[in-house]
């Protein structure tokens, strides 16, 4: 693996892993009164045009990382909405 591909796998594995407290604190107490349904929103349809860029590319670093990251993220829009 050479830098570039290791910079993209850290960064992929950092900033996906990075939603699992949030979704876990929101899972665990029902809490969401800190989450901006706005922001999460947007970031949603983010997460899902990354993925499918990384798609139509054959990127599969960029489709894994934000297939994972739109489920985490998803999981938290749908708490925000269901618990608020």
């Amino acid at each position: 693996m050479n830098l570039i591909d290791t910079v993209g796998t850290l960064a992929a594995i950092l900033t996906t892993a990075s939603f699992l407290p949030q979704a876990w604190h929101t899972f665990q107490t029902k809490d969401v009164s800190g989450i901006s349904l706005g922001m999460y929103g947007v970031f949603t349809t983010g997460v899902a045009c990354w993925l499918i860029y990384g798609l139509l590319l054959g990127a599969w670093p960029i489709v894994i990382a934000n297939a994972i990251t739109l489920a985490l993220a998803s999981a938290i829009l749908v708490m925000k909405l269901r618990y608020r």
